[in-house]
């Protein structure tokens, strides 16, 4: 059964969670053969019961001691665009949708996100195209980010926030 596993890390982003578990999201799932859809929900107050979304398989949780198994088993990442989660997802070599947070102030996500995807390790987007990117986005073509290079992908971080 394919699977997404959806993360908003330790924040707070109930619009992510509803909206990947709108009637149109789930169906742009389902047409890509998504059967079952994992929700990390953090802290927000959004946590969809299994009756929202009868065409997939729910399951939602708050937090766990580790992520990385949620990810193993996942064909597919959907996150909010923390360097954290990010670096997780890319790590574990699976195709990655960051979706921005674009209601921050200050946001250097959106930088994140999309030098990532310049150089063609993800796709990204906002809540209000989350529908329209699943429906788009080819994941054939996104390349692996190479893990275990602290050093280096303390640099790019430091070059893409504009720090000396």
């Amino acid at each position: 059964m394919k699977s997404v596993f959806v993360t908003v890390g330790t924040t707070c982003f109930d619009e992510l969670i509803r909206s990947v578990t709108s009637c149109n999201a789930v169906q742009a799932l389902k047409v890509r053969g998504y059967e079952r859809l994992v929700l990390q929900v953090g802290r927000g107050s959004f946590l969809p019961k299994p009756e929202t979304c009868p065409d997939v398989k729910l399951e939602a949780f708050r937090f766990k001691d580790s992520i990385a198994d949620d990810m193993r088993c996942a064909d597919l990442v959907i996150s909010h665009a923390g360097a954290g989660s990010c670096i997780e997802a890319l790590g574990a070599g699976k195709p990655l949708l960051v979706v921005v947070n674009d209601g921050l102030m200050d946001n250097h996500q959106i930088e994140l996100a999309r030098q990532l995807h310049k150089d063609s390790h993800l796709f990204y987007c906002t809540c209000s195209t989350l529908t329209e990117t699943l429906k788009t986005m080819d994941l054939s073509v996104l390349l692996p980010f190479l893990p275990g290079q602290p050093k280096n992908f303390a640099m790019f971080l430091d070059r893409v926030l504009g720090l000396p």
